[in-house]
């Protein structure tokens, strides 16, 4: 065997260290507090509570109406009840999207009523409606491949049907028929747009509003989403060969400017109150439905969560900051601002990430964070095993809706997966209530909160949260 020089072998032995010393890691009385958090919240019912508080008391909360502000009230209410060190508010301005009434009709060649949703910026149509042949498109690289002779002065029609998956993932399609649709449709001079609902309930006779890509109300076009059986119904009238005409008519548009906030809670830390563990979910809602699974449950599973470590003997060593974002729904408004505010600050952000994807169980964790802190991930996994979250490590951490910004710009994140497989049958529907929660679903969410919120609180070390540290992690939400 090759004898190695004494000074080599020394600093071979130093650098060995000094990984070692960098590598984050969690105590061990760290984590059987977790594993303790874990088993308390699995059967603590705070967050049913709250949520069935907010989805009763204000009901739907679409961003700058007078339920927007009802809201605010309610949740600085409930931070301060539920004990929480800290309570404020950040501004957050948008503009302000009006719904106030909206319907729609096959006119020829058969005449009948449709069940259709205004989207969200879309502008309103003329007094008396909008009357326009429709051009069908099965999905929207053959709208993009439109030649602009083909659809100028019709309504374009887009038919992608999305199906349930555990992970939702069809609707990133879904989502880009109704956002990016309407203003390609516009570009080629298309009069208005039509989409099949981004939803999965198949037979249910209620469409799902959702935001549009529009931000420019000049080159705006009235836009709308149809249930999946006037979809079915639209098909079947096409499919006879004969010119179809459908009548809009959207009392709908912005009206202007408004400024709403994002209501912050914080338990603070004991040794490091600077340093942030970040959780959250958004305060509003589309107006058809009392917002109960989108986004009331994230809201109630970061309070309650905060709420199981606030009730511990001591105070966390770091700060466990709970954001309820503004207008999520209409373009990440409060996450946005939230991240320009806080950008210069990224390097404080232990951890971070926004539960908005209903209250089914998290089933799956992924992690963005620096190599030396892939070892504390791991811990964290192992606390969550028992109930059911496995570790993909593979996948990046995207940090949830909101939060997305703040990883954007440097903070170390996770991403928590819920099973979605109905989500989409409720999301942006009047059927997005609170008995489509499950309690004990949703107390499983919180035991994933709550345990990894203090884990990474009592971490020794960081996760690797900088200014751009996380730039070409791939990470999307």
């Amino acid at each position: 065997m090759r004898r190695i020089p004494l000074t080599a072998l020394t600093a071979s032995l130093l650098l060995a260290c000094s990984i070692a010393s960098a590598a984050t890691t969690i105590s061990a009385a760290a984590v059987s507090t977790a594993e303790q958090l874990r088993d308390r919240a699995m059967h603590d019912d705070t967050a049913y509570r709250i949520v069935s508080s907010l989805t009763t008391e204000v009901g739907p909360r679409l961003a700058g109406s007078d339920a927007d502000l009802r809201a605010r009230e309610w949740a600085v209410a409930k931070f301060k009840a539920l004990g929480f060190d800290k309570v404020y508010t950040e501004p957050v301005t948008f503009p302000l999207w009006q719904r106030r009434s909206e319907s729609g009709a096959i006119v020829a060649p058969f005449p009948q009523p449709l069940v259709l949703t205004a989207l969200g910026y879309s502008p309103g149509t003329p007094k008396g409606g909008l009357t326009a042949q429709v051009v069908k498109f099965d999905s929207l690289d053959a709208l993009k491949a439109a030649a602009p002779a083909d659809v100028k002065g019709k309504i374009v029609y887009v038919d992608y049907r999305m199906h349930r998956q555990k992970d939702g993932h069809d609707y990133g399609m879904g989502s880009a028929v109704r956002v990016d649709g309407p203003p390609i449709a516009a570009a080629k001079s298309a009069v208005g747009y039509l989409l099949r609902s981004a939803g999965t309930d198949a037979h249910q006779r209620i469409a799902h509003t959702g935001v549009t890509g529009f931000r420019d109300q000049a080159k705006a076009i009235p836009a709308a989403a149809l249930s999946n059986p006037d979809a079915d119904q639209l098909d079947r009238v096409l499919a006879y060969g004969k010119p179809v005409t459908v009548k809009l008519d959207l009392d709908c548009g912005i009206v202007g400017e408004y400024t709403g906030a994002n209501v912050i809670g914080e338990i603070t830390g004991r040794k490091h109150p600077d340093q942030i563990v970040a959780i959250g979910g958004h305060l509003d809602s589309w107006d058809p439905g009392t917002g109960a699974i989108d986004d009331a449950a994230g809201v109630a599973i970061a309070m309650a969560a905060a709420k199981l470590i606030h009730d511990l003997p001591q105070r966390p060593d770091r700060t466990i900051r709970v954001i309820a974002f503004a207008n999520e729904e209409m373009g990440l408004w409060g996450g946005r601002a939230y991240a320009d505010r806080h950008a210069g600050e990224v390097a404080k952000f232990q951890l971070g990430t926004e539960s908005d994807f209903g209250a089914g169980p998290i089933w799956r964790m992924s992690a963005s964070v620096k190599p030396s802190a892939r070892g504390a991930i791991e811990q964290i996994a192992k606390v969550l095993a028992p109930i059911g979250v496995a570790y993909d490590a593979k996948r990046p951490g995207g940090g949830g809706s909101d939060l997305s910004q703040m990883h954007a710009k440097g903070m170390a994140a996770l991403t928590l997966t819920q099973d979605g497989t109905h989500y989409f049958d409720w999301h942006h529907t009047p059927n997005d209530t609170l008995d489509k929660i499950d309690p004990q679903e949703l107390a499983q969410n919180v035991a994933v909160y709550a345990a990894f919120s203090y884990m990474a609180a009592q971490a020794d070390g960081d996760f690797g949260s900088a200014a751009g540290a996380f730039a070409d992690d791939g990470a999307g939400e």
